[in-house]
């Protein structure tokens, strides 16, 4: 069911309100249950399939040469794409950014696991450079 928006002249509210149709009256005010609510031209929203995603990132030469040649700039670019612009968490973010200046994040990942699962679970740490 749509949501139209409607400005109450008496109390100088917008409203929003789920109605069956565009043609059905308009309601009351819920603020003041005034009757003489003006229809407002709105903003919509139109969400993209999976499917014209997939199309959008293979439809990309460039993301897609990344993406086979194993680059974490097109890996992240991958990703924010398919999340529709969500705000990732803290954690997330940092990979990220560190994907977007060509870095694999694997120490980082590693060190998340860890904190996660345990040292047990993770076998041993892998050798820094310069370590013995």
């Amino acid at each position: 069911m749509p949501v139209y928006e409607y400005w109450c002249q008496q109390c100088r509210r917008r409203i929003s309100s789920y109605q069956p149709s565009s043609s059905s009256p308009p309601p009351t005010c819920p603020h003041c249950g005034g009757g003489g609510l003006e229809r407002l031209f709105s903003t919509f929203a139109m969400h993209k399939t999976y499917h014209d995603v997939y199309e959008d990132i293979l439809g990309d030469r460039d993301l897609k040469r990344g993406m086979l040649g194993n680059d974490p700039r097109a890996m992240s670019e991958w990703n924010r794409r398919m999340t529709g612009g969500e705000k990732p968490t803290p954690e997330y973010e940092e990979i990220t950014e560190r994907m977007d200046k060509g870095e694999w994040p694997m120490q980082q990942l590693d060190d998340r696991k860890r904190e996660f699962f345990g040292d047990e679970a993770m076998g041993p740490r892998p050798k820094s450079e310069g370590e013995e």
